[in-house]
């Protein structure tokens, strides 16, 4: 899992918590599973907004996936 955006940067303040999980199969309900995921971590986190990128082996990779896996910390 990797957390990317702006919660990356400890001098900026605010904004929602952009994860991306990589998993080792491709998950069948991609979109599902990123809804599921948001909506429990948004309980979790105390409503703080949470956007949540699920991707696999064959997933499509957009800019956001590169910049994720490029620029995202490792937890």
């Amino acid at each position: 899992m990797r957390l990317f955006g702006s919660r990356v940067d400890d001098s900026r303040r605010g904004g929602d918590v952009d994860l991306l999980i990589e998993l080792p199969a491709e998950p069948e309900q991609v979109f599902d599973l990123q809804r599921r995921l948001s909506a429990q971590l948004l309980r979790a986190l105390d409503s703080r907004p949470v956007d949540v990128l699920v991707v696999g082996p064959r997933t499509r990779r957009d800019s956001v996936h590169d910049e994720a896996l490029r620029d995202g910390v490792l937890l």
